[in-house]
């Protein structure tokens, strides 16, 4: 028999930890290769893990719950002599087991991760009890080599840099916002304490205490999950930072809904369901090339005028939130739009993004009217600057003036959207051009466009 070790993969270059959500398989069940064994969540992205080879797994070292650094051995399985993946690159040690990882680093063809197995780098051991650490020991065990490379080009003292990692490990999204801070006359402490947070100056990101209750007697207590408690810390980070201001408008979809009435067929067969909130990416993304303050980022005292166009769209799951982006969604027709919203929103239920596709958004669409909420004030994913609210859109009594002047009470296909902005940089001047400008254009949405 040969055993194969399992570690905990690298879910994306700046992410230096994962947590075991649970384990798909237990102890003596067999299993076949890139079939799933468990489930991780990392700060980004939460994902299915595939077996790299096939056999039965002989031990579970890490328990659901538990989170460790990428690389560490969190299972092994064993598979018969030689049927493991044979590669030159594979390490066997001398009890004649194989450190294989699988790599969902980036999600291959059909959104499916990509089974093949990379050789596992053994972590690094600090100093025990009695050793004395080297300040490089220290230097090497709070950073990677990619990160000490940028700090030397940069002439950087990693040790100035508070590490968001594992065990205060510096990331190198760490230095790329320390050094953002630095050109920007941005005081040191102006980096980021872990996603989300970037830019959130010390005083205000500090650390979230959520207040406590005591239990009656029948409750019941669970902890959150980690994806709950990222996204509690990060919404209480985004109002202590921002300045909230939401601004409601009531728009007439009645065109758009007859259009879908129209070209609902054609588009079924040409794969892609047309749904109102393609035509609202479909718009958005044009008015957030002329209105770029909405596209922006706050960097200390500086405006950030982010040049793709890329809008995260919140997608409710029954273990939380996650907010795929829609890359360069100005480049995308209707129809691209609509058959990318889908696969990502698809993906997302099925926990198969990539770390990559739930980050760098510029702006956020969520959808509560998908549930059937009239309309609310959402609050802004950091470090953007807005979020807009899509409420219920249905059949509504409406006055609307004729031709002739004569005003009459007709059924209107009605919806509202909100937007939530940061006012510290975005007007309501702004905010409001930019809404008129994109209620408009829902409102005058011709079939040519489509």
């Amino acid at each position: 028999m040969s055993r194969v070790d399992v570690v905990m993969p690298q879910m994306g270059e700046s992410i230096a930890e994962g947590t075991v959500s649970q384990w798909l398989k237990k102890v003596g069940d067999e299993v076949k290769r890139d079939e799933a064994i468990l489930e991780i969540s990392t700060d980004k992205v939460d994902a299915e893990i595939p077996s790299p080879v096939g056999g039965v797994l002989a031990e579970i070292k890490v328990e659901a719950g538990a989170t460790v650094e990428v690389q560490t051995v969190i299972a092994v399985i064993e598979t018969e002599k030689g049927a493991a993946v044979a590669s030159p690159t594979l390490e066997k040690s001398a009890d004649d087991s194989v450190a294989v990882t699988p790599a969902p680093v980036a999600a291959a063809p059909g959104g499916l991760v990509d089974p093949t197995p990379t050789p596992a780098v053994e972590p690094h051991t600090p100093a025990g009890d009695g050793g004395s650490e080297t300040a490089e020991d220290r230097l090497r065990r709070r950073s990677t080599p990619l990160v000490r490379k940028i700090a030397a080009e940069h002439q950087v003292e990693i040790e100035t840099i508070e590490g968001t990692g594992h065990g205060g490990r510096v990331t190198k999204k760490d230095i790329m916002l320390f050094l953002e801070g630095r050109a920007s006359a941005v005081p040191a402490a102006v980096v980021q304490s872990s996603p989300g947070r970037a830019g959130i100056p010390r005083e205000d990101r500090g650390e979230i205490v959520h207040p406590t209750v005591e239990p009656w007697p029948g409750d019941r207590v669970e902890p959150m999950t980690r994806i709950r408690k990222l996204t509690a810390d990060h919404m209480v980070l985004s109002r202590r930072v921002s300045a909230h201001v939401t601004s409601f408008y009531e728009v007439d979809f009645s065109a758009i809904a007859q259009i879908r009435q129209d070209k609902k067929d054609d588009y079924l067969q040409r794969g892609a369901r047309l749904t109102f909130l393609a035509f609202i990416v479909n718009v958005l993304s044009s008015n957030l090339r002329k209105h770029a303050i909405l596209n922006a980022s706050v960097s200390g005292d500086n405006i950030i005028y982010r040049q793709p166009i890329n809008i995260g769209i919140a997608v409710a799951l029954d273990w939380g939130l996650i907010v795929p982006v829609l890359k360069n969604a100005d480049d995308l027709s209707l129809i691209g739009i609509a058959k990318r919203m889908a696969d990502l929103g698809e993906r997302a239920r099925s926990k198969r993004l990539s770390p990559d596709e739930v980050q760098q958004g510029t702006f956020t669409i969520t959808n509560p009217g998908g549930f059937g909420s009239y309309i609310g004030a959402p609050i802004i994913s950091q470090p953007q600057v807005a979020i807009m609210g899509v409420g219920a859109i249905e059949k509504r009594p409406k006055v609307i003036t004729l031709a002739d002047g004569q005003d009459v009470i007709a059924i209107r296909t009605m919806g509202m959207l909100s937007l939530s902005y940061d006012h510290r940089v975005v007007d309501g001047a702004d905010a409001d051009r930019f809404m008129a400008d994109v209620k408009s254009d829902l409102e005058q949405f011709t079939a040519s466009a489509v």
